[in-house]
């Protein structure tokens, strides 16, 4: 009995807590961890931003569309026909055509660079065989001074992002 009293009075001064090296490898890896933790969050609101952004394009690009569908003499007379740097009230829509169009132009607004076309498609699109109406959306999803292009869809990271629905 003697001789463990007297192991335990001689390893005692070793184990009476931590050093401060075991303290700094502690707080290094829960420093990694917390770093990491906020550049989860940091990309989880990045792509939640992004899924904002499509779902309001496509909502605008459905509205109007559904709005071409209600209107089947203005769609037909082409008074909802807009290219992208046209102004609605610049256009040759009247009457309810028209206020779909203010309205639509007000809800892309809501979009970072958001713009918007309404074309006849002459040879049918997207294999469409019959003449069709497009109508798009572009947005500027990564807020990027430089994205310019009009492509849909996008062939490089200067285009805008984009919607695209086919109206028959």
């Amino acid at each position: 009995m003697r001789q463990s009293a007297d192991h335990r009075q001689r390893l005692a001064p070793r184990e009476r807590g931590f050093t401060l090296f075991e303290v700094m490898i502690a707080l290094l890896v829960l420093s990694i961890g917390l770093l990491g933790l906020a550049a989860l969050q940091t990309s989880t609101l990045r792509t939640g931003q992004v899924a904002d952004m499509r779902t309001r394009a496509v909502q605008a690009a459905a509205d109007m569309v559904e709005r071409m569908h209600a209107n089947p003499s203005g769609t037909a007379a082409g008074e909802y026909a807009i290219t992208r740097q046209r102004a609605a009230r610049h256009s040759a829509a009247t009457g309810t055509a028209l206020a779909d169009l203010v309205d639509w132009h007000a809800r892309l607004a809501r979009l970072p660079d958001g713009q918007g076309e309404i074309s006849r498609c002459s040879r049918g699109c997207a294999g469409i065989g019959q003449p069709a109406w497009s109508v798009t959306v572009w947005w500027n999803a990564a807020r990027d001074p430089v994205a310019r292009g009009f492509h849909c869809p996008p062939r490089s990271v200067a285009d805008l992002r984009c919607v695209r629905l086919v109206l028959r």
